[in-house]
C-alpha cells in the first residue's frame, strides 16, 4: 500500500509526496509533531499537519535567514533567534567564529527533543558552547529584553496557534526594544501566493512597518512551502540591506548552497504583484 502525506495549501489546492514510512508521530502540550521519511524530499518535520521542513530543502530557508543579515552587519556578536526548535538557523549561526552568544526560546521542548533525535541534520550544532536554549514563551523574553541583541531572527511557524503571537505588533516593538543601535530583526514573512498567506503576510508587513525605520521584504524559493514562493522581513533601526551589504563577506570563504552575495541584491527585486501587495498593506 502507498502512503502518503499531504498538506492543503488551500481548499482547492494542495501538495501531495509519497512517504517511506513514519518514523514518530507525538503530541505535546501545544501541537502535534510528525516525522516522516520520504522518498523524494529525505526526513520531513511536519507540525500540526504543516511541512516546517525537509531535508531535501532546509538549507534555502535557514540559509537566508542567517547569511543575509550577517553580510549587512559582520559585527553581530549577540543573537536572539526565537522559534527555530529544529536548529537549522543555529547551525549556520555557529559557523561565524564572531558570534559571542545565541540565545535561542522555543516554546515546545518536545520540538527541539523530537529534532535532536530524528533530525541531526539541522540540530547538530544546539550543544555549542555559545548557544542558550531556553524553554518559554517567545512574548514575555524578549518583552524584558533592552538593547540587547545585534540580531534577533524570528523563525516561527505560521500565524496561528503556538505561533500566533510572533506576528503582533506588540511583539514587534518589544523586538525593536531589544536590539542595540545597529539592531537587525529578520522574520520567516509567509507567501505571498495564496490569498489567506498574503493577507498575513500583508498584515505582518503593515505591523513591522510602523515599528522600524527600515522594514523591507525579499524573497527565496524553497519547493516544498505553499506555492515554492517564500517571503523573509528584513527590519532595522538604520542599515540597509543593499546599501550597507559588506565587501567582506566573500572573503570568510563560507561553503553555502542556496545563498551568495549576488543573490543578496537581486533578493530585494520583487515581482510586480507583491510590490503591490505591500504597496496595499
Amino acid at each position: 500500500m502507498d502512503l502518503w502525506f499531504t498538506e492543503y495549501h488551500t481548499e482547492n489546492a494542495r501538495f501531495s509526496f509519497k512517504i517511506d514510512k513514519q518514523v514518530v508521530s507525538l503530541k505535546s502540550e501545544f501541537q502535534r509533531i510528525d516525522v516522516f521519511d520520504s522518498y523524494d524530499f529525505g526526513r520531513v518535520l511536519v507540525l500540526d499537519g504543516f511541512i516546517m521542513l525537509t531535508e531535501k530543502d532546509e538549507f534555502i530557508y535557514h540559509e537566508m535567514m542567517t547569511h543575509l543579515p550577517m553580510a549587512v552587519n559582520p559585527e553581530i556578536h549577540d543573537v536572539l533567534v526565537i522559534g527555530a526548535g529544529d536548529g537549522g538557523a543555529v547551525r549556520e549561526l555557529t559557523r561565524y567564529d564572531s558570534i559571542k552568544r545565541i540565545d535561542m526560546v522555543e516554546i515546545d521542548k518536545l520540538v527541539v527533543d523530537v529534532c535532536r533525535e530524528y533530525l541531526p541534520q539541522t540540530s547538530c550544532k544546539l550543544d555549542d558552547p555559545r548557544v542558550h536554549i531556553y524553554f518559554e514563551d517567545g512574548i514575555k523574553f524578549v518583552k524584558e529584553k533592552n538593547n540587547e541583541y545585534d540580531l534577533i531572527i524570528v523563525d516561527s511557524t505560521d500565524p496561528f496557534g503556538p505561533g500566533e503571537s510572533l506576528f503582533t505588533e506588540e511583539f514587534y516593538r518589544n523586538c525593536f526594544k531589544a536590539l542595540k543601535s545597529t539592531g537587525i530583526m529578520v522574520n520567516q514573512h509567509e507567501s505571498p501566493y495564496y490569498p489567506n498567506d498574503a493577507l498575513a503576510m500583508q498584515d505582518a508587513h503593515k505591523k513591522i512597518k510602523s515599528v522600524f525605520p527600515v522594514a523591507l521584504v525579499y524573497q527565496a524559493h524553497i519547493p516544498t512551502y505553499p506555492s515554492g514562493h517564500w517571503l523573509f522581513g528584513f527590519a532595522s533601526k538604520g542599515l540597509d540591506p543593499v546599501a550597507d551589504l559588506s565587501t567582506s563577506w566573500d572573503s570568510l570563504g563560507l561553503k553555502t548552497k542556496y545563498y551568495n552575495t549576488d543573490l543578496h541584491k537581486g533578493c530585494f527585486a520583487l515581482p510586480n504583484y507583491v510590490k503591490e501587495l505591500l504597496r496595499n498593506a
